[in-house]
């Protein structure tokens, strides 16, 4: 008689089955806190570098702007006031009407990323100042006596001199924007020949 031996372990079961990972509502596996901290940092350097550059290059871009319009206006200054009548689209614009058979005449534009003026300088007769004056949009009662009307700044640029002795008036011609304002300054020693200072502004 043969003997079935029978297994002495417990008998085997079903495969134990394998508990799955918890997961997200969407599916994915919960990030550890390592994980998260080092994604939440990269997202705000992120977030920075996109803020940060484009307004640091627009500081730098305006800064360098302004320096330019600033290094113009040096380099214009080399050369000072030009011993010629400035072209008519020059006195259109500026509105400085040189009158004809004007003599001396010079002149001078500066520019930059604020204002730009021109300066004029001219001898003209008693008609011709009143014939600029009134093109001007001004006349000979609105010269005040004594008064210098151009800055000191504006005569260190081209180098005027207004002495002492000398019998100067000046006005100011307001105009409504974007029209340019004109300051006016003239020599009346010699009545018959007054000489004219002109620095007409405007703001592009």
């Amino acid at each position: 008689m043969t003997l079935h031996h029978q297994p002495s372990g417990p008998p085997a079961g079903p495969p134990e089955e394998l508990v799955p990972e918890p997961r997200s509502p969407e599916g994915r596996l919960p990030e550890d806190r390592g994980r998260m901290i080092r994604r939440r940092w990269l997202t705000a350097v992120i977030i920075v570098l996109l803020v940060g550059i484009p307004a640091g290059y627009l500081v730098i871009s305006a800064g360098q702007s302004r320096e330019s319009g600033i290094d113009k206006e040096r380099e214009s200054s080399v050369v000072g006031l030009q011993d010629n009548w400035p072209s008519l689209m020059k006195r259109r614009v500026f509105e400085v009407p040189v009158p004809a058979g004007a003599s001396g005449v010079a002149y001078y534009e500066t520019s930059n990323w604020k204002t730009s003026r021109l300066y004029v300088r001219f001898t003209t007769t008693a008609t011709g100042l009143d014939t600029f004056l009134a093109e001007s949009g001004t006349g000979r009662s609105a010269l005040t006596s004594g008064r210098i009307t151009v800055s000191d700044r504006d005569a260190d640029i081209v180098g005027w001199t207004f002495s002492d002795g000398l019998t100067w008036s000046g006005t100011t011609v307001d105009r409504e924007d974007p029209r340019p304002s004109t300051d006016i300054t003239v020599d009346l020693t010699d009545p018959a020949f007054p000489r004219v200072f002109a620095v007409s502004t405007t703001s592009p």
